[in-house]
């Protein structure tokens, strides 16, 4: 009798717990609220190793410039050399990988009066796209004070270049830390600035293709078109410094 007492209460304490961790939010309840997946994520994936450009290439070729250097954690272009608009051994590069529904995260700062950006969805054909912003939308990066294009109205870092403004202005200045959050799942784009978000739209249905009806991209009619591609880092002839680069696939 008191062996089955014991069980019985075993059981019932057993039930209990059971009862209580379901009604539990896991630990990463707010990524899934955030990109709209499932309670059990992926895990997140570093694209930078911190000491070399692997997983990465300039666009069109096998490796990236040697204008960009890995030292310290950071990545960064150096852009002292200049050619034409861009930096000589430098150029937009590229993730090896492609992704459809992604998160990605990346920490940059601007030197002053620079201009760069993250751009996605990028189709990699040099034959048919001189650029990866041929293809790819972009989250800006620039310093808002001095860069021109920084001061013009969905120019400015956070915004979805020549497409939409963000909501809030909560970038740093040049020369200090930001982190920019890409969320794409299933046409559904989120932009996050400093974990501010800042950007919300829906890609591939009729206002987005108005908005690039609206834009400097109509030129090119598979711009904005791709829902798979690379994630391309921009360059635009100005230093540019990204460190904890990551993706996690949705």
């Amino acid at each position: 009798m008191r062996k089955l007492s014991f069980i019985i209460i075993a059981a019932v304490i057993a039930g209990g717990c059971n009862s209580n961790s379901s009604n539990k939010q896991p630990a990463n309840y707010q990524d899934s609220v955030l990109t709209g997946a499932d309670s059990v994520n992926h895990d997140w994936v570093s694209l930078f190793d911190g000491k070399t450009t692997k997983g990465w290439h300039t666009y069109g070729k096998d490796s990236a410039g040697t204008a960009w250097k890995a030292e310290d954690g950071i990545l960064h272009l150096d852009a002292s050399q200049k050619a034409d608009w861009q930096t000589k051994n430098g150029g937009d590069i590229l993730t090896d990988d492609e992704y459809s529904n992604f998160d990605f995260k990346a920490e940059w700062k601007i030197s002053r009066a620079g201009n760069s950006g993250i751009m996605f969805y990028v189709k990699e054909d040099t034959a048919k796209y001189e650029y990866p912003w041929y293809t790819g939308p972009e989250t800006q990066i620039a310093d808002n004070k001095e860069n021109e294009d920084g001061k013009l109205i969905k120019h400015r870092a956070g915004d979805l270049y020549d497409l939409i403004s963000i909501s809030k202005d909560v970038v740093k200045p040049a020369g200090e830390w930001n982190k920019t959050e890409i969320i794409a799942n299933n046409g559904k784009l989120d932009i996050l600035v400093n974990d501010e978000r800042v950007l919300s739209t829906t890609m591939w249905d009729d206002n987005w293709k108005k908005l690039i009806a609206g834009s400097k991209f109509k030129e090119w009619p598979d711009f904005g078109t791709f829902k798979k591609g690379h994630i391309a880092l921009q360059d635009h002839g100005a230093d540019v410094w990204f460190r904890n680069i990551q993706i996690k696939k949705l």
